[in-house]
């Protein structure tokens, strides 16, 4: 996120099982939130758009450590 003379980085994570993290862009600002599993909105992080410098998602690790299928290694 661009601060002016700065960079800030923000972290919204799913805290909880069954949770999720979507991403909305609307009109010039970028929306996160965490959803539970039923589509209620625990919270959001709104940004302006032309702010933001990247929007970086992480994968779930998967419990048994492997790759996902179709990838070759």
């Amino acid at each position: 996120m661009d601060a002016g003379d700065t960079t800030r980085t923000y972290e919204v994570v799913a805290g909880r099982a069954g949770r999720r993290v979507e991403t909305a862009v609307r009109r010039g600002v970028v929306e996160v939130s965490e959803v539970t599993r039923n589509g209620t909105v625990v919270r959001t992080a709104r940004f302006m758009a032309n702010r933001v410098l990247a929007l970086v998602e992480q994968p779930v690790p998967r419990a048994d450590g492997s790759e996902k299928a179709g990838q070759s290694g």
